[in-house]
Order: C-alpha cells, then sequence, then structure tokens
C-alpha cells in the first residue's frame, strides 16, 4: 500500500466513518448554535489543500523558511482583504482562535496585574474576557460589568461608573451571548473618560457588521477582535484588527510572542471568506440571518417562551426556560433527540450551575446559510416548542423529527459532496 496515495477510505475506515457520520448529522439536523455555521465549497477547497504543507513562521517577505512566495502572497491578499472589508488600518490574520486573538491583543498593549474592564460571563462575555479560570483572568485584573436586571440590557450608565471607580487601563466591549445592539460609540466615550484602550471583540456579529446589519466598531476601537467562522462563514480561525500605531506591537505580540507556524490553508479560506462578505450578496444574506432570528424570537414568544432582553437584534436569541420549568441542559438533551441542535447557556442572574444554566442559545446563521426564511421559523418555532412541551409524548417527538425531515430535504446541505470532504 502506497500511504501517499491511499484515500481515507481506504485507509482509516474508523475515522471515515466519523466524517460520514458527522455530514449526516449536519444534513439531517436543523443547526441552531449561534456560533456555528457552514462554509461554502470554497473555504472546504482552500482548507483541504496542499497550502497545509507549508510552515511560514514570520510575516510576508520576512518569512523564517524558503518556498513561501506563494503562500506569503495569500496572507497578503487576506488582510488587505479584511483591512478593506472592516475599514480598518491594519490585519493581521494569523491567529488560530479567538481567545490566541485576544490574548495577542492583552500581550501588546497591558502588563500583567493591568485592570481590564469587561462584560462578565454570566451576563453574556467570553472566557478570555477574563474569567477566572481562563488566563485573562489568571494575569490581569479583572472588573467586570454586567446587564440591567429589569432590561436585560447592557447599562451604560453602571458600566461608566465602574470605569471611573476601577480606571482600568482597557475596556472590552462585546460578548458570545447578548441579542441587542453594542453601542461602539458609547463604549469609546466611555474609555475615554479614564484614558483606557478600548478593545472589540466581535467573534459573533462580525459577519453582520460585514454585511452593514450591526454598527461597526472600526470607528471607534484602538483594536478588534475577531473569529472568521460564526456569522462570517468562512474557516474556523481569528484575526486582529487596528489602528496603524499598533500594528507593530500587534505582529510582535502574535509571532513570535504567542504563535508559531500560521495556518496557511485557514488563511487561505480566510481570504476567499472575506472576499465573498464584500459582496452583495453576503450583504443580503446577513440582513437574513437577523429577520430569521427576529422572527423566530417573535414566534418562540408568542408560544410562551421568555426572551432575554425581550428579543434580539442580531443572529441570536436567548431563551429563559423557567417558566416552561426546564433547565438549559434538559432543554438542549430533548431538543437533540428530534434532531435540533442548540446549547445551554447562562442567562443573567441564573440561579442555576454553569453546567445546567436556566437557559438556551439559539442562532440563526446556519440555517439562512441553508437557505431558510421568516416562514421556516414558524416551523423552526413549532417544532421546537412541541418539542420541549411534550418531551415525554414519543408520538409527539416523531412529529417534529418529521418536520425536521422535511426542512433539510427541502433545504439540502452540500448536494454537491458524496463525502465529507473533497
Amino acid at each position: 500500500m502506497d500511504l501517499m496515495k491511499t484515500a481515507i477510505c481506504d485507509f482509516d475506515g474508523e475515522i471515515e466513518s466519523l466524517i460520514q457520520s458527522e455530514l449526516k448529522r449536519q444534513r439531517d439536523g436543523l443547526e441552531l448554535i449561534a456560533s456555528e455555521n457552514f462554509v461554502p465549497l470554497s473555504i472546504l477547497q482552500a482548507q483541504g489543500s496542499v497550502l497545509t504543507n507549508k510552515y511560514a513562521e514570520g510575516y510576508p517577505h520576512r518569512k523564517y523558511y524558503g518556498g513561501c512566495e506563494f503562500v506569503e502572497t495569500a496572507e497578503v491578499i487576506a488582510a488587505q482583504r479584511a483591512c478593506e472589508l472592516f475599514g480598518v488600518d491594519h490585519v493581521n490574520v494569523q491567529p488560530h482562535s479567538g481567545t490566541q486573538a485576544n490574548m495577542g491583543v492583552y500581550l501588546a498593549a497591558l502588563e500583567p496585574g493591568d485592570t481590564i474592564l469587561a462584560m462578565d460571563l454570566a451576563h453574556g462575555g467570553h472566557l478570555s474576557h477574563g474569567h477566572p479560570l481562563n488566563f485573562s483572568g489568571k494575569l490581569y485584573d479583572i472588573a467586570g460589568y454586567g446587564v440591567d436586571p429589569d432590561t436585560e440590557m447592557l447599562d451604560y450608565d453602571a458600566i461608566e461608573k465602574l470605569a471611573t471607580e476601577h480606571r482600568p487601563r482597557m475596556i472590552v466591549a462585546g460578548a458570545s451571548a447578548y441579542p441587542r445592539l453594542i453601542d461602539f460609540e458609547r463604549f469609546r466615550y466611555i474609555a475615554d473618560m479614564v484614558d483606557a484602550l478600548l478593545l472589540v471583540d466581535m467573534a459573533h456579529i462580525a459577519g453582520l457588521v460585514a454585511g452593514g446589519s450591526h454598527p461597526s466598531p472600526a470607528p471607534h476601537a484602538d483594536f478588534i477582535t475577531t473569529t472568521t467562522h460564526k456569522t462570517l462563514r468562512g474557516p474556523r480561525g481569528a484575526m486582529i484588527l487596528c489602528k496603524q500605531d499598533y500594528a507593530a506591537d500587534i505582529d510582535r505580540a502574535v509571532f513570535p510572542g504567542i504563535q508559531g507556524g500560521p495556518f496557511m490553508h485557514a488563511i487561505a479560506g480566510k481570504a476567499a471568506c472575506f472576499k465573498m462578505a464584500a459582496t452583495a450578496e453576503f450583504r443580503e444574506y446577513a440582513a437574513q440571518i437577523v429577520r430569521n432570528a427576529k422572527a423566530l424570537a417573535l414566534e418562540l414568544e408568542k408560544r410562551g417562551f421568555r426572551l432575554v432582553a425581550g428579543g434580539t437584534d442580531n443572529h441570536m436569541v436567548l431563551l429563559d426556560l423557567r417558566p416552561k420549568s426546564l433547565t438549559g441542559k434538559a432543554a438542549t438533551d430533548i431538543l437533540e433527540k428530534v434532531g435540533i441542535t442548540v446549547n445551554k447557556n447562562m442567562i443573567p442572574f441564573d440561579p442555576e450551575r454553569p453546567m445546567v444554566t436556566s437557559g438556551i442559545r439559539l442562532g440563526t446563521p446556519a440555517l439562512t446559510t441553508r437557505g431558510l426564511k421568516e416562514n421556516e421559523m414558524v416551523s423552526v418555532a413549532e417544532a421546537i416548542d412541541t418539542a420541549l412541551t411534550h418531551p415525554e409524548d414519543e408520538k409527539a417527538l416523531e412529529s417534529v423529527r418529521g418536520v425536521v425531515a422535511e426542512l433539510t430535504k427541502a433545504f439540502p446541505l452540500y448536494p454537491e459532496l458524496e463525502r465529507g470532504y473533497l
């Protein structure tokens, strides 16, 4: 057997079977995890290309290895496209993840022990915004802000008061479970009041920003970090955007600060992603994500679900399940059985433990990629309601499975693929 010429289906049946099973799961289920999406075929092709073979430590025209002329050109193209897409001075496209992108900014701009004011994870923030078990909480002095207990929206007056009290070196704006618009201009005002740097983590909303369906942080932030998947619908990875004044520090922080060789196949995928995100088709896609989220929220509210923050302005719906006498964990397990994938999620002032939670988080990017629109959100909401209202009724659950099957058949995923890879 020539291992260099042997396809995985002929060499490793165990992994081949798992790939096939995952393709079937994605095709046959309704994906409602807010941080997930389905990449276009061109991204799959870039990710699975020979670019994965190339080491390319360093930056374009200053690489440490020979033979980088083609991959470094892809990196230049990716960075240029990202700058144009988001209207910024400089972009580092090398970070492997959103957490590493945030780490790069902290390393470039802060000293250990400096104070960061960021959104509390329990109110919708992210682990890398200062959770005590994360590197950010271990290395920096974290002051957390949250949402108003009545509106469940960001209380900018309270954030301003906290900033005045703690005098942070950096303020972080951005969230992983916040369904409303974020006022970046107000954050800039607060940061200027206390002479703080402003980092915007737009990982969840980057595609909406690129598509014009969410205000852009670019005119206001010193640094912006984002993943390149989620609403942006690109490969798994991340990037850092910044003003030119910080470009050299950011680049040094990423390499050699926290990473060695970048993933050149992923960077090529990012370049293709940015090109797509600059099209009119993508702008319509971003707008449809928001329309679908609003429609889904409305239909769920009609069926007695309580919407955290009263609704949504973006791609995300956060449900408080306490009125339904359910935990987030229980609801996630029930929906999994009928082919609907969601994630349990803490809600503001949640009395439950993080591994149980009182809520679930729903997102519309992946369903929108498949082509579902507002009319289909009625069916999705009805399916969710039926399953969660009758979790022990096998006949009801089977009817939901039928609805899921009808929707996935009507909006097929990757029909061009015979297998789960190219």
